[in-house]
């Protein structure tokens, strides 16, 4: 130590004022840097000196030698064999998680009798096998496997210690998993068509989505019993799924049977293969069940929860609030320009086209935007939300129709997102199910919420409309979408389905996509049906001869 040095911790002892045991100057010294050697004055004897070394040179560094990994390892699992969790977490560098895992190893996975046979050591690492018997409510399953441990020196002490990871339990367990045994969650089920047939997937590949709800909302409702499994439960932070390590007995399913007419279904299946994107719901209007449902993706059942702009089908929604409003009657003149500004925003037709001098039903037979939209000005900015919730009960997010839905979104607002609420753009946001719902609505003249399965099955309250189009305003809707369907954009698609019928097609314009969505929905008797082809084009040539097909068939079957 230099002199500077020398005076700065005289100093300090002056400040401190020194006691003096046994002869020797015991004083603190300020500052981390210092070792406990140098808290002693020179005077002291050497006998206090060595001892101070001593003690610092205890901490032990460098390899482990063999000894030390044998008695360490040997040590852990002596101890977690015997059940001393308390004992073996002690032997690991993080006791807390050792203890948490050990103990849930018995009172959580339920194994027991546990026997560990210690392999050969390489280096540091210990392998070890392990020898269980799964146990849980009467039901007994033998269980082997191999793992391992490494022992580490401790930095604070010098110690051996078992370096802690939860793979130490389980090779497949990571840091922050747990292993359960118990039912493994919901039960399986086994769903029926409206016949009695089963459902499956290898019949019906795109329904993987529509039985995954199933088995959520009805798995324990339908009388089905979860299987006994030990599991690896994943922590919060993983990515990875729930592991099964071992099945101590099969769940039993339970029985749903469902709205769904495997003859349509098939046929949807069939349609929606020849459509990359496309998506396509049928159902009974007077019920409102559901006949069929299919997505040529399998992933994701954009029919039931897509939220897609639906484009001109938005339009009969919109017809609905401008008859009840008495703005406009079928065969009233109104002209459709090539252009309309609202709000400082310019809005153009499809191809620019435009309707000089015609009626209200030629424009909606054209899907002539701008027809729709010069209405802007006459109305409220919660106008038409509060029409589709109303009459259509749509947007409420309360359709409880046995799987999961999206039910519709038609915010309220204001100037030119207003304006192009009233085509299908904007903010709105619809899908499949939703706007065959909405061709529902209009054949019978009052909303019935679709479903899969029947009310009667759990007690679920069906969503309801609080009023209903009067009679009026429903006798114009149809004649507006027959004459779509005779003479519009939705004439080759429904050719030869007539004359109790009604139709509207719509195309979506989305950002960054080369081609709009095509939408297309339409009601034959008692049947209805919408489709969508994601980047498909015009509604009436893509999606429309998906649901004119359906409609044909079930109109054979006599729906």
């Amino acid at each position: 130590m230099g002199t500077r040095g020398k005076k700065k911790v005289v100093a300090e002892r002056r400040k401190a004022r020194p006691a003096v045991v046994g002869g020797v100057i015991a004083a603190a010294v300020v500052g981390a840097g210092v070792g406990a050697y140098a808290l002693y004055d020179g005077g002291a004897s050497a006998e206090a000196r060595t001892q101070a070394t001593a003690d610092h040179k205890a901490i032990k560094k460098g390899p482990l030698s063999a000894t030390e990994v044998q008695t360490t390892a040997k040590r852990f699992l002596t101890d977690w064999q015997s059940g001393k969790v308390a004992q073996a977490a002690a032997t690991t560098d993080k006791s807390t998680a050792a203890t948490a895992l050990l103990t849930g190893y018995t009172k959580n996975a339920h194994m027991k009798g546990i026997t560990v046979t210690e392999g050969a050591r390489t280096g540091a690492k210990v392998p070890f096998s392990v020898k269980c018997t799964v146990s849980y409510k009467g039901i007994n399953k033998p269980m082997t496997y191999a793992t391992s441990l490494t022992v580490v020196r401790s930095a604070k002490d010098g110690k051996p210690y078992v370096q802690w990871h939860a793979s130490v339990v389980h090779p497949d367990l990571a840091d922050g998993d747990t292993l359960v045994t118990g039912e493994s969650g919901t039960p399986p089920i086994k769903a029926y068509d409206r016949d009695g047939g089963e459902l499956t997937t290898a019949k019906y590949p795109s329904l993987g989505p529509v039985l995954d709800g199933l088995r959520e909302k009805f798995g324990k409702k339908a009388g089905g019993k979860a299987g006994i499994e030990l599991q690896v439960i994943r922590g919060k932070k993983s990515k990875q799924s729930d592991k099964t390590l071992v099945e101590l007995s099969k769940g039993t399913p339970g029985k749903v049977k469902t709205t769904l007419s495997p003859t349509l279904q098939a046929a949807a299946e069939t349609q929606v293969g020849k459509q990359k994107n496309s998506s396509v719901v049928m159902m009974r209007p007077s019920t409102g069940e559901i006949l069929a449902v299919a997505n040529a993706s399998h992933g994701f059942n954009v029919a039931f929860q897509g939220s897609l702009a639906p484009g001109s089908t938005m339009k009969v929604v919109t017809s609905t609030m401008l008859f009840e409003k008495n703005l406009i009657t079928p065969d009233a003149s109104h002209p459709c320009p090539k252009t309309y500004k609202l709000a400082g925003w310019t809005f153009h037709n499809d191809d620019d086209s435009e309707i000089k001098k015609g009626t209200f039903k030629m424009a909606f037979g054209a899907s002539c935007n701008n027809a729709f939209i010069n209405f802007a000005p006459k109305l409220s900015n919660s106008d038409l939300t509060t029409e589709a919730q109303q009459v259509y009960g749509l947007g409420m997010n309360n359709w409880a129709i046995g799987v999961p839905t999206f039910d519709g979104s038609i915010p309220v607002q204001s100037g030119a997102q207003m304006g192009a609420s009233l085509i299908g753009q904007g903010g709105v946001r619809m899908n499949p199910l939703n706007m065959a719902s909405v061709a529902s609505t209009v054949d019978t003249g009052t909303f019935h919420q679709p479903y899969l399965v029947s009310a009667t099955v759990d007690g679920r309250t069906l969503a309801k409309a609080s009023r209903t189009m009067s009679s009026t305003t429903q006798s114009e809707l149809k004649e507006v979408m027959k004459y779509t369907a005779d003479y519009g954009t939705a004439a080759e698609a429904m050719s030869g389905l007539g004359p109790d019928y009604g139709a509207k097609t719509g195309s979506a314009e989305v950002d960054g996509q080369k081609k709009p969505n095509g939408w297309f929905t339409a009601y034959k008797g008692d049947l209805a049906a919408a489709g969508v082809v994601q980047a498909g084009g015009h509604g009436g040539d893509t999606a429309g001869p998906i649901v004119a097909a359906l409609l044909k068939l079930g109109s054979s079957l006599g729906g």
